[in-house]
């Protein structure tokens, strides 16, 4: 399929899902509007699961080409840290019926979607280390670039859990989405004065 195929099915998915939720996105309609046939979404999407994070693993992309352009550069670890997550939360909350669905989607556990799930967590997790170092993302990819150390991949492995856990409390209407980001602030002070005092006790 190629790229600008695939980029209109997308923009539907997203559109569908902000205009009515999880629910209003359905294959039927994604094909239709998309100007596609219905059997050559299911070859390449094989539910709204799959639809919903292929969707947020793009936009995901579109993110990390900004975080290229303008790093985070300001501020010491955690502040960067507290400023990448207020800028993700609020690119995936500007449409919220959207970002429910996604939520909604990525904690389906649909097999049919784990590769799309893998490859974001992945984007997020470079994303994030390179939130704590102040680089650019790209950066880590090129020839010769120190690895994330064990301390990097485990706080950034954690800070993503605790964000999305915080994304489906913001999803049930628990918190406000400025909690979001003041829950992972105060998880990342926790968590980098954890692995402070842990190294200085090994």
């Amino acid at each position: 399929m190629s790229q600008d195929r695939k980029d209109r099915i997308l923009d539907v998915a997203i559109r569908l899902a902000e205009e009515g939720g999880f629910d209003n996105v359905r294959q039927r309609d994604v094909a239709a509007q998309a100007g596609v046939a219905l059997g050559t979404l299911y070859n390449n999407f094989k539910g709204k699961e799959d639809l919903l994070s292929a969707a947020l693993e793009r936009e995901t992309q579109t993110l990390e080409q900004r975080m290229n352009r303008k790093p985070i550069v300001e501020g010491n670890e955690v502040e960067r840290l507290t400023s990448f997550f207020q800028s993700v939360t609020r690119a995936l909350c500007r449409k919220p019926n959207y970002a429910r669905a996604t939520i909604k989607a990525m904690a389906s556990g649909d097999e049919e979607s784990a590769g799309n799930v893998v490859a974001y967590q992945a984007q997020m997790n470079s994303m994030i280390v390179a939130a704590m170092r102040g680089v650019k993302p790209s950066s880590l990819k090129e020839e010769g670039a120190e690895p994330p150390t064990e301390r990097e991949f485990n706080l950034a492995i954690l800070l993503q859990q605790l964000w999305f856990a915080s994304l489906v409390g913001w999803s049930a209407k628990l918190h406000s989405q400025a909690r979001i980001v003041e829950q992972t602030k105060m998880a990342a002070e926790l968590l980098v004065l954890g692995f402070a005092a842990q190294e200085n006790n090994e």
